[in-house]
Order: C-alpha cells, then sequence, then structure tokens
C-alpha cells in the first residue's frame, strides 16, 4: 500500500498500480482518471463512486469489487475478472470489455451505451434497468440472467446457455428473446443506426 501511500500525497499524477494486490482498501470517491490497474488485485475492494475515466483495468481481478456509481467511461476492461462485482449505476460509456468473466455481476441501472462487449460472460448477471447504446453485445447469457427493464440498442448476436449446450440468438430473435424477459431493445443489423 505504499505506492497508493505515495500518490495519494502527490497532485496531478495519474496511479501505477500495475500488478499490485489492493485487498481490503477503500478507494471509494478516489480520481483514478487514466490510472493504471493492469493485473492488479482488487478484489472484494470498494470503488464506490470512483472515477475511472481512461483507467487500464486490463486482466485485473474485480471478483466482488463494488463499482456502484464508479465512472468507467473509456475504461479497458478487456480479459478483466468481474465475478459477483456490483456495477450498479455505473457509467460505462465506451468502455472495452473483450473476454470478460462478468458472471453473476450486478449491473442494475448501469449505462453501457457505445462499449463493446465481446466474449463477455454474463451468466447470472443482473442488468435491471440497465442501458444500452449501439453496443457491440457479443455476450453468453442464461436462464438466470436478469434482463428486466433493460432498453437500447445493441449490435449482436448473443448466446444463450442451457447447461453445457448453447445456441447463437440475434436480429428479430434476440428482440424477442429480451422481450419475454421483461426488456425493449432493438438489435441492429452491422452498419445500422438505431432508429
Amino acid at each position: 500500500m505504499g505506492r497508493l501511500q505515495e500518490w495519494l500525497t502527490e497532485d496531478g499524477f495519474s496511479l501505477f498500480g500495475v500488478e499490485l494486490d489492493f485487498r481490503g482498501s477503500d478507494l471509494s470517491g478516489g480520481d483514478f482518471s487514466s490510472s493504471w490497474f493492469t493485473d492488479s488485485i482488487l478484489a472484494g475492494v470498494r470503488l464506490v463512486g470512483a472515477v475511472l475515466y481512461r483507467a487500464d483495468l486490463q486482466s485485473a481481478d474485480l471478483t466482488g469489487a463494488d463499482l456502484t456509481d464508479a465512472d468507467l467511461v473509456r475504461a479497458n476492461l478487456d480479459r478483466a475478472v468481474l465475478r459477483s462485482a456490483r456495477l450498479d449505476g455505473a457509467d460505462m460509456v465506451n468502455a472495452s470489455l473483450h473476454g470478460v468473466d462478468a458472471s453473476r455481476a450486478s449491473f442494475r441501472g448501469t449505462r453501457i451505451m457505445g462499449a463493446s462487449l465481446h466474449g463477455v460472460d454474463m451468466r447470472g448477471a443482473d442488468l435491471t434497468d440497465a442501458v444500452l447504446f449501439q453496443n457491440t453485445f457479443k455476450v453468453s447469457v442464461d436462464d438466470t440472467t436478469v434482463l428486466r427493464g433493460l432498453t437500447g440498442s445493441v449490435f449482436g448476436p448473443i448466446s444463450v446457455f442451457s447447461g453445457e449446450s448453447s445456441r447463437e440468438v440475434g436480429g428479430a430473435e434476440l428482440e424477442t428473446w429480451i422481450g419475454e424477459r421483461g426488456g425493449k431493445v432493438q438489435v441492429l443489423a452491422p452498419g445500422s443506426s438505431p432508429q
């Protein structure tokens, strides 16, 4: 934690927290704009209302972390672990999530707009009242994924798992599938824009 204490006393610098272990920390409300948390351990860390604008969280372990109301605009979360993390009310505009494990994570009321989600495991995740807008949305879901109140527009398709088997769902079928679960999402064809 010496690196964190040192950074807290400096003014105007981004935190270089690569490969550090932050477990047990409460970083709520901190401004970590453009900071580096690549390969860091942030499991169970409180980051409520933290500003992580353009932060690099690539391959970070955020298992069970609390990112409620966090600013994750343009954050790089590629290959991060968000298993059981809480991202309720977070702002994830233009964030990048490639190869992410977000199983059982909570995205209640999260703004996931213009973001790229590719190969994201959202099985058991809660997307109640989340807002999507023109996202690449190549995610894996199952019957325990909550989609009630989910709105917006996406480019699919998604993978729907049932036990060990899965099937790809896209286009009008995906709109219907989400609608049956209480969401209202427009699925866009590549190269189109929402109406």
